[in-house]
């Protein structure tokens, strides 16, 4: 490479340290079709398990279906709430006008192209937890891919994963028709911001790597998680890293 043109590697970090959450877009503005080609064509060339490629993604446009997904967001955070569990949930209303919205569904079928038995066991079991989770990282792999490329055209994205529960899969599968043995795993919203978006508190790389063995001088306890969730967690989930403590 020549001093004037970056490399591979700088390039790509450009991107990865440019990429911003949102949480509020600017609903007037429309996401060309091509953008979704081209954010979903970095998806596909995610890496996945035995390269079962276990997603599919569902682009919505649909304002009368994107209030839906944002209503059911919106009253599952007020459950949250009347639950007392805590958690500094965002403000789930900005899915509701997000200029682009695709639903990232994985096939938990694919599990049977992992090791398993498929004899019932309880090593079978084992196996099979196993397999969903190299499912899991897969479907998060081409995610991830997805996000890097909606940043790299100029976006700001924001990943909706609170849908595990069993009745957010009966409220959505319906809405976009998604077959019954199929799951809904994430929402990605994208588009410009309404408000300039901050860069977030991100660990220094001391902290989370380690050579030949685990540095046990960065293992935390549970009761440090237990502190760290009570002090720490509500100052770096939602603010600009120049302004946490």
């Amino acid at each position: 490479m020549t001093d004037t043109m970056p490399s591979p590697y700088d390039a790509l970090m450009d991107v990865v340290r440019d990429r911003r959450t949102s949480r509020a877009f600017d609903p007037d503005f429309e996401i060309p079709h091509e953008h979704y080609d081209m954010i979903l064509e970095a998806a596909r060339h995610g890496p996945s398990g035995a390269n079962s490629q276990p997603w599919h993604f569902i682009v919505v446009t649909d304002p009368a279906m994107k209030q839906q997904l944002g209503d059911y967001f919106v009253a599952e955070a007020r459950r949250r709430g009347k639950l007392k569990m805590k958690f500094p949930t965002p403000n789930y209303s900005g899915m509701k006008t997000a200029p682009g919205l695709i639903v990232v569904v994985g096939d938990f079928r694919y599990t049977r192209a992992f090791p398993v038995l498929g004899d019932g066991s309880e090593l079978d079991k084992m196996y099979h937890q196993n397999a969903e989770r190299i499912l899991l990282q897969s479907v998060a792999a081409a995610t991830m891919s997805a996000h890097l490329a909606a940043s790299a055209l100029g976006y700001a994205v924001w990943w909706v994963t609170a849908i595990g529960q069993e009745e957010a899969q009966n409220a959505f599968k319906p809405l976009i028709g998604v077959p019954e043995d199929l799951a809904v795993l994430d929402i990605m919203c994208f588009g410009p911001p309404a408000q300039p978006p901050y860069k977030r508190w991100k660990k220094e790389l001391d902290e989370i790597r380690s050579w030949e063995r685990f540095n046990m001088a960065n293992y935390q306890s549970i009761e440090d998680i237990e502190e760290w969730v009570r002090t720490t967690r509500a100052k770096v989930m939602y603010k600009d890293e120049s302004k946490v403590d």
